[in-house]
């Protein structure tokens, strides 16, 4: 599976799912399901490099705004959310977290944001087809600590300094 085929999966989940990342989770297990078991490896593989790749100060930083705050739980399953929103709005995020303020329609604070059965997709459909666990991916470890400049994800001054956008979206 290469990144393109990655990409159209998650894509076409959501789009069936109509934006419900509940309904996705589901739909993605299915569409999972008719992988075969390396297939789904692969497709986790991706999904976990981009999980990592998401890790970041300032993507933490945007969800905290988005949220209302963002402990370390949340900020796990919203990056997990992030990857359920498709290729444009996962790498818009990532070179620029201010330009989620944009790239995200609409958002239902209730509903959106957490993304938690997307990250475990995976591993139910490789449980499903093969009755076992899935398999070190046998990928490079993830980083301790978030990448890039460090700040507080609780102090509302500096998050409105650095996500602009995101502030006036959503907490003005």
């Amino acid at each position: 599976m290469d990144e393109t085929e990655f990409w159209e999966i998650v894509d076409e989940t959501r789009a069936a799912a109509g934006g419900d990342v509940e309904d996705q989770a589901d739909l993605l297990v299915e569409r999972l399901m008719r992988l075969d078991p390396e297939g789904v490896m692969d497709f986790a593989r991706h999904f976990e490099v981009r999980y990592n790749r998401a890790y970041l100060w300032d993507l933490w930083g945007a969800a905290s705004v988005i949220l209302g705050g963002a402990g370390e739980d949340a900020f796990d399953y919203f990056r997990c959310w992030l990857i359920g929103q498709g290729r444009e709005v996962f790498e818009g995020a990532v070179h620029d977290p201010d330009r989620l303020a944009t790239l995200l329609d609409d958002f239902d604070e209730e509903t959106d944001g957490d993304g938690e059965d997307l990250g475990f997709a995976a591993d139910e459909a490789y449980e499903q087809l093969t009755g076992a666990r899935m398999p070190d991916l046998a990928l490079p470890p993830a980083p301790e600590e978030p990448q890039g400049t460090p700040l507080d994800p609780e102090d509302d001054a500096v998050l409105a300094e650095r996500f602009p956008a995101l502030w006036e979206r959503f907490r003005s």
